[in-house]
């Protein structure tokens, strides 16, 4: 499959590059960005981290805002960003022109329900056909992380739970824990997968976390000043529900922080050190 390289800068000795491609799982082109840090010109393969952002987003957001570049060039890190949704004059938005569905919110499932199904199979298309293409043209070994940030932090915890052993460590941002129980998670569920809510649970961290038959580590951090904490986000649905089960969750809640891009600049070392240690091990 080729690519078409749009952009590239370079940054921390290493390169940050955005690259167009058609994807099959999703019917249409795709842009994502990666950063090669320094090493990526040294010979051999490095572990890749996976990052989801969230609603309204592209692949820039996180990469122009987060400030991981240094971090991600000191430990040899290789960051890809993909897309929040499918895109393209054929692709369904939202019929009422909302923000919180449709393009750029594609919450990283596989939809069932027509018309969405024919496109928004994003969660086929970050395990599988990315990671696929990544390996295939970078120096980019098959040790994966991967984390994101509310929709996307959402997105990055299903990925694990759903897929042992393809991920070597996982984290998230002010994730949307438990999207079953929330106006967000309920729109875009009951349109991309129906009505039927025992469907829903394949896509909700909560509900996978009794179940799943890995226990990888789970960090999350969250800032007592979101204002989408309560209604939207309940990390205390999620510490709930890994106390049940039994599985390992790190839940920080950081005085003062809001849901900004702020917030992650702040705590992205230390998250990309928790991915560094794990998939260098």
């Amino acid at each position: 499959m080729s690519l078409e390289n749009i952009s590239c800068q370079k940054s921390f000795g290493g390169w940050h590059k955005r690259y167009r491609h058609r994807s099959d799982v999703l019917g249409c082109d795709m842009v994502f960005a990666v950063y090669l840090p320094p090493q990526a010109e040294q010979g051999g393969k490095l572990p890749v981290l996976y990052w989801l952002s969230g609603l309204t987003c592209t692949d820039e957001n996180f990469m122009q805002k987060a400030g991981a570049m240094r971090m991600a060039a000191e430990l040899g890190l290789i960051i890809v960003a993909p897309d929040t949704s499918p895109r393209g004059p054929d692709v369904p938005g939202d019929p009422d022109g909302a923000w919180d569905f449709g393009l750029g919110a594609g919450f990283y499932l596989n939809a069932t329900q027509e018309p969405w199904s024919r496109h928004y199979r994003m969660h086929d298309y970050v395990v599988q056909e990315l990671p696929a293409l990544v390996e295939a043209h970078f120096p980019a070994s098959d040790k994966r992380g991967i984390s994101g940030h509310s929709m996307g932090g959402h997105g990055a915890l299903v990925c694990a739970l759903r897929n042992p052993g393809r991920y070597q460590s996982v984290s998230a941002f002010s994730p949307i824990n438990n999207p079953m129980d929330c106006p967000w998670g309920q729109k875009a569920f009951s349109r991309y997968l129906g009505e039927d809510r025992s469907k829903w649970r394949e896509w909700d961290a909560c509900a996978l976390i009794a179940e799943a038959d890995e226990k990888l580590p789970l960090l999350v951090d969250q800032g007592d000043r979101d204002d989408f904490l309560a209604t939207q986000l309940k990390p205390e649905a999620l510490q709930q529900a890994a106390k049940l089960a039994g599985h390992p969750l790190t839940l920080r809640l950081q005085p003062g922080y809001d849901h900004s891009y702020f917030f992650i600049a702040s705590f992205i070392d230390e998250h990309l050190q928790h991915h560094g240690r794990a998939l260098s091990a």
